[in-house]
C-alpha cells in the first residue's frame, strides 16, 4: 500500500491545533508508516502540492489570502478536515467581527504603536470584513472540533481516515458518510 499524502495548513488561528497534532508523540512514527506529510508549517514545502489525499486545516478565513488559500487547498485535496474550533466555527478570530478590520488595524498599528505609526499594506494581507469558518467557503468532509482537539482525537481520526475504518469519535461529524 502506498502512503497517503497529507497536508496541514494554518490559516487565522493560534497554532494550538498543530501543537496538539505534535503531541501525538511516538504515535506520529506509527502514522509515518502510512502517510507522507507533503505540506505543513512543520515541513519546508513552499507551495501547496497538486494532489493531496487529506488536508487538515487549522484556523478561520480572515483575510483575502486565507480565502484564496482555502479554495486552492480544496481544489487539490481529496478530503478536507476542518481541525479545531477556529476552522469549524470561527472561534476566537471571529471575535473581531463586531469591530471590523479597520478598528482592529488602527488599534494595533496606530494607537498601540510608539514609533512608525502606519497600517502596513504589504506584509499584512487585506482583512475580510468578517472572519468565517472554512465551510462557508468550501466543502468540508470532516469536522474535528476542539480548542484544540486532543492528541488522542487527532490520532483516532487520522488513523480512521488513513485506514478507511469508521470514525468513532462522538463529537466528530463527518458529512457524506
Amino acid at each position: 500500500m502506498s502512503k497517503l499524502k497529507v497536508a496541514t495548513v494554518w490559516l487565522d488561528g493560534c497554532s494550538g491545533c498543530h501543537m496538539s497534532f505534535l503531541d501525538m508523540d511516538e504515535r506520529l512514527l506509527e502514522l509515518a508508516e502510512l502517510i507522507d506529510v507533503v505540506y505543513s508549517p512543520l515541513v519546508d514545502a513552499k507551495q501547496f502540492p497538486n494532489e493531496v489525499d487529506i488536508a487538515l486545516v487549522e484556523g478561520a478565513v480572515a483575510s483575502v489570502d486565507d480565502e484564496k488559500k482555502i479554495k486552492l487547498i480544496r481544489a487539490h485535496s481529496k478530503m478536507l478536515v476542518a481541525m479545531g474550533d477556529c476552522a469549524v466555527t470561527g472561534n476566537v478570530p471571529s471575535m473581531r467581527n463586531s469591530l471590523g478590520p479597520e478598528s482592529i488595524l488602527n488599534r494595533a498599528y496606530m494607537e498601540n504603536a510608539s514609533a512608525q505609526q502606519q497600517i502596513p499594506s504589504v506584509v499584512v494581507p487585506r482583512l475580510l470584513r468578517v472572519v468565517r469558518p472554512i465551510h462557508e467557503y468550501v466543502n468540508v468532509d470532516v469536522f474535528l472540533p476542539g480548542c484544540p482537539p486532543s492528541a488522542d482525537t487527532f490520532h483516532t481520526a487520522l488513523t480512521a481516515l488513513v485506514t478507511g475504518e469508521p470514525l468513532d469519535i462522538p463529537a466528530l461529524t463527518r458529512f457524506g458518510a
